[in-house]
Formats: C-alpha cells, sequence, structure tokens
C-alpha cells in the first residue's frame, strides 16, 4: 500500500499570510522546495522571502491575485512545480480550481473536486450528512427563492429562524429572524451578503439555536480508505459568527460523548470516500450534535489539534496527496493536555476596524508552551486589501487552568505597535470569569462585548 508513492519535489503555495509561510515551513520539513506566487502589495513578505522561488501574479487585490486561476497555473507551469497547495481561504474549497489543477498536470493537495462541490453547498452538504445518519439542524428543504417562501418555511421550523448563504462561509450571508416581521429583511440582506461576498445569492434557512457550542471536529483520510478523527475544537468564541479565540479538545465534552461523534463522523467521512483534510462543524446544544458544514481543506485553527496530538497536520496532508498512506492508525490518537489560539487580527479591539500600515516594533512571546504562527516582522507593511488575520497565539500546557494563565501571560508579552491589534480584547477575554469557568456559547461573546470594552458595567 502506497509503495509506488513518491514525494512532490516541488510545490506552488497558492496563497499568502501565516498560513503560507506554515506551508513553507512544513515544506521545508519534508525536503520540498516551494514557490510562491504573490500579488504586488506582498513582494517583500516573509513567506516570499523564505520560499525556494517566487513569481508575482498581479496586482494588490485578490482578484488581480491569488484568485486569479490562469496566472497561479501559468506560475506552476515556468517553475516546473508538482502540486498546487492552496492554503486557506481564496481558491482552497473552489471545485473549479482544483479541476484546472489536475487538467494542467499538477496534483491538487486537497480533496476531489467533486467532494469540494458536494460540501461547498451547505444545503447538499446537509442532505448528503442526513443521507448518512448524522443529525441536522431543522430547516429548508434546500434553497429558498422568494420572500413568501422564506416566511413560510420560518413559520412551519418556528423561530428564531437563521437565513444563509448557500456558499461560503465566515459569518458572512447569514441573518437571524426573531419573528414573522423580520423574516423579509433577513432575506434580502442575507441574498444581498451572499452576493457581494461570494458571487451567488442563492440561501437556505435553519432554525436558530440560541445557546449552543461551535464545535468542530477534525478528520484526515487517505487515498486507501483509511480515516482517522483527531478530536475537535471548541470555537464558540466568535464576534459576528467570526471565530477569534479556539480550544481543543472541547471543555464540556466527555470522552464518552467525543468517542461516540467520533466514530459516527469517521464512517461518514469513510462511506464519502474522502481524502485529505477536512473539518465538520457542528453546533451542540441539550447533549445533541447538530451538522453545521464541512471545511473541505485546512483550518485556520488546525494549530491546537497539532498542540494536543503531536501530529504535523501540514505535513500529513502533503503526504496523504502525494499517495502515501496515513502514518498512524486511530488507536495511535492520543489526546493529551489542553491548548488554546487567540486569532492576531489587525483590527482596532473596541470598533474592529481594519487597522492597515507599518509595525513600528515586533516582541512575539515566547517561553514554555507558546507557539506564535505568524508573518509579520518589524518594518513589515500590513497591506489593506486582505483579511486582517496578522498572526496566530498558540499556547499549550497540561490542564485547561494553567493554559489559560500560559495564555495570559503570553498576551501581555505580545508587542506589536504601529497598528491596533485586538490583543487587548484577548487579554479581557482570557480573565473573564466565564472563559476561567467554560460558561459560554456561541452568544457569549456579542452578549458581552460592551462590558469587556467598558462600554457598560456588569
Amino acid at each position: 500500500m502506497g509503495e509506488n508513492a513518491k514525494m512532490f519535489s516541488k510545490i506552488l503555495i497558492a496563497n499568502r499570510g501565516e498560513i503560507a509561510l506554515r506551508i513553507v515551513r512544513a515544506c521545508r520539513e519534508l525536503d520540498i522546495k516551494t514557490v510562491m506566487v504573490h500579488s504586488t502589495a506582498d513582494s517583500d513578505s516573509m513567506p516570499v522571502h523564505l520560499s525556494d522561488e517566487s513569481v508575482c501574479i498581479g496586482g494588490s487585490t485578490a482578484k488581480e491575485s491569488y484568485l486569479n486561476m490562469r496566472a497561479i497555473m501559468s506560475a506552476a507551469e515556468v517553475t516546473n512545480a508538482d502540486a498546487i497547495h492552496p492554503g486557506v481561504g481564496f481558491l482552497s474549497e473552489n471545485e473549479d480550481f482544483a479541476k484546472m489543477t489536475a487538467e494542467h498536470g499538477f496534483e491538487f493537495i486537497g480533496p476531489l473536486p467533486e467532494h469540494i462541490n458536494l460540501m461547498g453547498e451547505k444545503s447538499t452538504a446537509k442532505f448528503t450528512m442526513q443521507k448518512l445518519g448524522i443529525l441536522t439542524i431543522p430547516g429548508s428543504d434546500g434553497e429558498i427563492e422568494s420572500e413568501e417562501e422564506a416566511l413560510k418555511q420560518a413559520v412551519k421550523i418556528g423561530f428564531p429562524i437563521l437565513i444563509k448563504a448557500s456558499s461560503g462561509g465566515g459569518g458572512k450571508g447569514m441573518k437571524v429572524a426573531h419573528n414573522e416581521e423580520n423574516v423579509s429583511q433577513a432575506y434580502k440582506l442575507a441574498r444581498t451578503e451572499a452576493k457581494t461576498n461570494f458571487g451567488k445569492d442563492q440561501v437556505y434557512m435553519e432554525k436558530y439555536l440560541e445557546f449552543p457550542h461551535h464545535i468542530e471536529f477534525q478528520i484526515i483520510a487517505d487515498k486507501f480508505g483509511n480515516v482517522v478523527f483527531l478530536g475537535e475544537r471548541d470555537c464558540s468564541i466568535q464576534r459576528n459568527h467570526q471565530k477569534i479565540w479556539e480550544e481543543a479538545p472541547a471543555p464540556l465534552l466527555t470522552e464518552k460523548q467525543r468517542a461516540k461523534i467520533g466514530g459516527i463522523l469517521t464512517k461518514a467521512i469513510k462511506n464519502l470516500n474522502y481524502i485529505g483534510v477536512g473539518t465538520i462543524e457542528m453546533l451542540f446544544e441539550n447533549d445533541k450534535f447538530y451538522f453545521m458544514e464541512m471545511n473541505t481543506r485546512l483550518q485556520v485553527e488546525h494549530t491546537i489539534t497539532e498542540m494536543i496530538t503531536g501530529i504535523d497536520i501540514v505535513k500529513e496532508q502533503i503526504r496523504v496527496a502525494a499517495g502515501f498512506p496515513l502514518s498512524f492508525e486511530q488507536k495511535d490518537i492520543k489526546l493529551n493536555g489542553h491548548a488554546i489560539e487567540c486569532r492576531i487580527n489587525a483590527e482596532d479591539p473596541n470598533t474592529f476596524f481594519p487597522s492597515p500600515g507599518e509595525i513600528t516594533h515586533y516582541l512575539p512571546p515566547g517561553g514554555p508552551g507558546v507557539r506564535v504562527d505568524s508573518h509579520v516582522f518589524g518594518g513589515y507593511v500590513v497591506p489593506s486589501y486582505y483579511d486582517s488575520l496578522i498572526g496566530k497565539l498558540i499556547v499549550y500546557a497540561d490542564t485547561r487552568e494553567e493554559c489559560i494563565k500560559r495564555v495570559k501571560r503570553a498576551l501581555n508579552e505580545y508587542v506589536i505597535d504601529g497598528i491596533s491589534t485586538i490583543i487587548p480584547l484577548h487579554i479581557k477575554i482570557a480573565n473573564a470569569k466565564d472563559i476561567i469557568e467554560a460558561n459560554y456559547n456561541t452568544n457569549w461573546l456579542n452578549n458581552n462585548i460592551d462590558i469587556l470594552l467598558g462600554r457598560k458595567e456588569e
């Protein structure tokens, strides 16, 4: 099994920022040469400097560069790359890009195009998971085509309801309606956001769970039918559906619950004949797991799973794409200790407006159990064209209590001058009584943001 597999000699990385640097580092440890494609705005970035080769593929905007499929293919051809790693975001879940990669003779480091398509349309993914025996949130059978249908479905499902974009993610194209009067506006706003962010205005409807935990499950599968479950992450600390703080393992899950849901999901993924890394995102409320969506790519927060399992997910992802079997079995997976990731965004911590500009002084934290995944440095200019994520603070300790104390220590060491970041908000989150006691859900941050920012008293 895997006897004819051959490791790639050169991988083109079709992404930017911290995730691109993460892939460069994994490739270097695997003795694989790298090619960084980049926009004009990223010419002086750390991933570009540390890769073996680089190719400028367009102007500053994502449309001109990181979403320019033809330019990426041309770069892969002129540099004689073997494979393309799409990273996170941009084209990582684009079925057409995965097909184009294969048609041009390169290996796509990700799942098959049909699986990207299957899970990319949320309503189709939901129906598929239902057939595989996974509980889903009550909702519409498919996409909602009119305001009249939206109101009819909302009454049938029962309020509150959530109208969601069929494509995309990241909290965009999601609107809640608490009564009949809100449905029309929520429907129109969700469609408008979906069209603006994803190019498609199709939406569907779900029952809105009011106090759930957002728990996601990491799986990886090879080309020989082996599927391994790598535990879960609690991603409930979110601002407007955008994750900013993640933990692994989930504080509220028992070993019995973990083993049960892990077995169900592993079986489902095996039945799909899925290949590569994937994350099944679920909402957990009243001891029930409800399927929400599946991300057919590497996750930003894969880091904390790496910390508690000891597995380099990016290297394993590359090995699987090259045709090697998984280097471990389910019985080898042990979850040890606790890990927390704080996303460091270049945003004003009070208004959350983006804060591009030059970083005048940069000093990341260190010490035992502290890891920083970031592409920035002193003198780096944060561009205004892309996502505001500039780094991730990942902290590990033997227990959750120790981990939170270490998070506080690391956050207070972190220095990024010249721009604003949300580090001050993370410090307040880490000191909040509810967080320390693991007494939170997906609405906790939105409900407590004014208190944390000093806008009102408790």
